[in-house]
């Protein structure tokens, strides 16, 4: 059997994860699913006991008394929350945690990151939970009925392409954990001061992949790109392309297509 990329960068979990929305005419076993994703999804895949479970919001949920985001924002906003990645962690490991949990993507600039700050300050952490759910991003994405889910590996519509490295800094398949012991540090401050791309690294052999260190650095990926329309054409007309790149030359060329302006359609095994 072929390995998929993803595999290989360390998240094919994501890549095959279904797309989980909760309709009227789902079952207490489809909603069931729901509750488990969005426990997973917003407290970044750690361990919930059921002592720690929020029954009374999963009760409401199942009566349809309130939606997924309306879910997730209690998630979001619970003492375990805030006890995992709030109280313990750096303010920009904070911050970078509520864009993955919340948005799904790692922070695009400095400017964003900023920003949540002084929400923190002003008016402290419900109401930064509050900017990600009632955003029009959240609600374009996700809508009232779909559980967040990890979409920063994919160039998004209206989002820079440098957050399609960084995300690779903050997930690392459903085998680690957010809460992971020496995690309460920031990954991704220093390229969102200086406006970095964060490179790409494989993940740790064999916990994901099955495949030594060796035999990633041997293989080519094949991307997909999109060409920034010309500017001395009157006709904006994008045209898509392929590269092959070797995995050690992965990140770099992901950096150098940033700075050009090409989106980054899809990365394969080559």
């Amino acid at each position: 059997m072929a390995i998929l990329a993803g595999e290989r960068l360390g998240i094919a979990p994501s890549e095959t994860s279904a797309w989980i929305e909760l309709t009227p005419e789902l079952n207490s076993e489809d909603v069931e699913v729901a509750i488990r994703a969005v426990y997973r999804q917003v407290l970044g895949n750690s361990y919930v006991m059921e002592s720690e479970r929020l029954a009374v919001p999963e009760s409401q949920l199942k009566r349809g008394e309130i939606s997924v985001r309306e879910f997730v924002r209690q998630v979001a906003k619970s003492d375990l929350y805030r006890s995992r990645f709030v109280d313990n962690c750096y303010r920009y490991r904070t911050i970078e945690l509520n864009f993955k949990h919340l948005l799904g993507r790692a922070p695009n600039d400095y400017s964003e990151m900023v920003a949540h700050s002084q929400i923190l300050d002003a008016s402290g952490f419900e109401a930064d939970i509050d900017s990600y759910l009632d955003s029009d991003e959240y609600q374009q994405n996700f809508g009232e009925n779909i559980v967040p889910y990890h979409r920063g590996f994919q160039t998004q519509v209206g989002q820079k392409n440098v957050g399609f490295s960084r995300m690779f800094q903050l997930f690392r398949g459903y085998s680690n954990s957010d809460r992971a012991q020496k995690q309460n540090q920031g990954k991704l401050t220093r390229e969102v001061v200086q406006n970095l791309a964060s490179p790409i690294y494989p993940a740790s052999s064999g916990s994901l992949t099955g495949v030594s260190s060796g035999s990633r650095g041997s293989s080519t990926y094949r991307l997909q790109i999109m060409q920034p329309p010309s500017a001395n054409s009157a006709v904006l007309r994008r045209a898509t392309s392929e590269v092959i790149v070797p995995f050690e030359q992965l990140s770099s060329k992901l950096q150098q297509l940033n700075r050009k302006g090409f989106k980054v359609m899809s990365i394969t095994l080559s």
